[in-house]
């Protein structure tokens, strides 16, 4: 594991800036792993995260369930239906990021829908994730115009707050979210849901080109993207590669078997390996 040390709350921000950082400055991209916190089960999320880091990942993206996950794909759906099923709450996720931070300091993004975090209460939500540990949030469907009430509450606990730019924003949409990102922004490559995906589309190194314009923050690449040669040819453009999907198929297929892990950690070697 990179590092032991137990890192508070008030070193978040530089863990999240300090992984890319220290990436440029050794000429590699950040290799972004989403899972879905419970699915199967909490222990089993916490075995997952520790080996995911031992094979390469950089940053984990921490998927909180929830029962309409309008902007997923059917199989990070059913991991979410899998996590609610097993009582899987948004306090649970937070004590299990409390426990990721006792043994390392990969940085955790917590991502979801606002639906749980306005209920759970936006104060109480920024506090909570802070004194876990956590670096970050990206909320889906939570545009920079609506943001404003939770990312002050975060900006109080120096958590980022992460937008979205999809394959429809117009350049008046890229300046907003640039101007209000934190963290990194994440570049949707598909229009749709979450899901694997054969092909990348051609104008993704465009749309990066574009998003650089307005801003200095790493841009990110996600959806879709589920071999070694795809997060290699999105490695080439981006600052990140985010994978998801891929990666929960892997679960889905193997719940209660023992090399679960080791499965997982060797597919997520060899998308490290692929980014170069």
């Amino acid at each position: 594991m990179k590092d032991t040390r137990r890192l508070s709350a008030s070193s978040s921000r530089s863990r999240l800036e300090g992984v890319f950082r220290g990436l440029q400055e050794r000429g590699e991209k950040a290799l972004i792993t989403f899972i879905t916190a419970g699915d199967p089960d909490m222990g089993t999320t916490k075995r997952i995260i520790f080996e995911l880091e031992r094979s390469g990942a950089d940053i984990i993206e921490l998927g909180m369930p929830f029962s309409d996950p309008m902007a997923d794909g059917p199989t990070i759906q059913a991991s979410s239906e899998r996590a609610l099923k097993g009582g899987a709450t948004v306090k649970d996720v937070l004590r299990l990021v409390r426990e990721i931070r006792g043994k390392s300091s990969i940085p955790v993004v917590l991502f979801g829908y606002y639906n749980p975090v306005f209920v759970y209460g936006l104060e109480r939500f920024a506090r909570d994730a802070a004194d876990a540990g956590a670096d970050g949030v990206l909320v889906v469907d939570l545009p920079p115009e609506e943001a404003g009430g939770l990312k002050r509450e975060l900006q109080r606990k120096a958590l980022d707050l992460i937008y979205l730019v999809t394959p429809t924003s117009n350049t008046g949409r890229m300046r907003l979210v640039a101007s209000k990102a934190s963290g990194f922004i994440y570049y949707v490559s598909v229009a749709g849901v979450t899901g694997a995906r054969k092909t990348l589309a051609d104008r993704i190194p465009a749309e990066i080109r574009k998003i650089r314009k307005f801003t200095g923050l790493p841009v990110c690449v996600g959806f879709g993207i589920s071999t070694p040669a795809q997060a290699r040819r999105a490695a080439a453009c981006a600052d990140g590669v985010v994978v998801g999907s891929a990666i929960i198929d892997i679960i889905a297929r193997n719940i209660g078997a023992k090399d679960l892990a080791a499965r997982m950690g060797r597919f997520v070697s060899g998308l490290k390996k692929g980014m170069g």
